[in-house]
């Protein structure tokens, strides 16, 4: 079956979606040459500066949490793929600051590679720059090499975080320390129903019959822990939740925050009842649900299924989630 999406030439999908996402949030966000997202109101140089980059193909994320409180720039990446080093420098360049650079990567192959050699890069220009990998995918296991585990959503939690420590005037080192907390107590795990296709070729990046689900399944149709036929809204909830308790070791009295994202073709509806069970569940196992979100965040064109994310909190990390921001896809008051 031929594709049918409102683009226009492929090889131009990422320069025009940014032009439209940048025109529709001017007060917010600017383009900066083609294809470094940045805050249009740039925070005030002796306050660390928050960096992150990422593939297109995933909107809103990542440029959608460029913003106050959250991120000061986004190097984006054509779809699927990682922007290379040479833009990533020019990013870290123009956000040069005694106060140094908090650089968030998300743990695939080519995002790695053009993070490491940009920070190899930023090191012999003097430019003061820490590195934090998100790797919160529990689908390999939970104890799993951090090599082997995707980052997935949690990235942007991590970003409300880290922005907010940034804004409250930390050092790098206090605002490094803060996210490498909330990144070793958070754990995402993803479920499909439908693939997506590349939205440069029209090819399906996975299948599924009808009537089977994968739980575990990477952002970009990679494999996940196994084909099962479907299963009810709770059933799947409980399924997820159980493992993800687990991976971040969460107690009774433990405060929690979950996000429900969508993966691009799965309703609200659909989203809000896997959350009611997920309260549900919590609350039979005397642990509280302090901050939720429920939307559409990181996205797999149209994919149908979800990603479940839960993070254990303490009583900083709780606060500085509730912390006022203003990025076009997290606004927070």
């Amino acid at each position: 079956m031929p594709m049918k999406k409102f683009i226009n030439k492929p090889e131009n999908l990422t320069t025009e979606l940014l032009e439209g996402y940048c025109a529709a949030f001017p007060d917010r966000v600017k383009l900066v040459s083609e294809k470094i997202v940045m805050r249009a109101k740039p925070k005030a140089p002796d306050k660390v500066a928050i960096l992150t980059i990422g593939g297109a193909g995933h909107e809103p994320a990542l440029s959608g949490f460029v913003g106050k409180g959250l991120l000061d720039a986004s190097v984006v990446g054509d779809i699927f793929a990682a922007p290379g080093a040479p833009k990533v420098i020019e990013a870290m360049r123009l956000l040069k600051r005694d106060a140094g650079i908090l650089f968030v990567v998300l743990n695939h192959a080519g995002d790695v590679m053009s993070g490491n050699m940009a920070m190899e890069m930023a090191k012999q220009e003097g430019i003061r720059v820490k590195m934090i990998l998100t790797h919160e995918d529990i689908a390999p296991g939970a104890n799993a090499p951090v090599e082997d585990r995707r980052g997935l959503v949690g990235c942007i939690p991590l970003y409300k975080v880290a922005g907010a420590a940034a804004e409250a005037g930390k050092s790098l080192d206090e605002v490094y320390a803060i996210a490498d907390r909330f990144n070793n107590n958070m754990a995402t795990l993803a479920v499909a129903l439908k693939p997506a296709s590349h939205p440069q070729s029209g090819q399906e990046i996975f299948s599924l019959a009808d009537d089977e689900m994968e739980i575990g399944m990477g952002q970009h149709g990679e494999a996940g822990t196994g084909k099962s036929k479907m299963m009810s809204a709770d059933e799947t909830a409980v399924k997820m939740l159980t493992q993800l308790l687990a991976a971040v070791k969460a107690k009774k009295g433990d405060k929690l925050h979950v996000m429900i994202n969508g993966a691009g073709a799965t309703t609200q509806m659909e989203l809000f009842i896997i959350l009611r069970k997920v309260k549900m569940h919590l609350e039979a196992n005397r642990m509280k649900l302090a901050h939720a979100l429920v939307g559409e965040y990181l996205t797999v064109q149209e994919m149908g299924g979800f990603q479940m994310f839960v993070a254990k909190l303490d009583r900083e990390l709780l606060k500085l989630l509730k912390k006022p921001s203003n990025a076009p896809y997290w606004v927070t008051r």
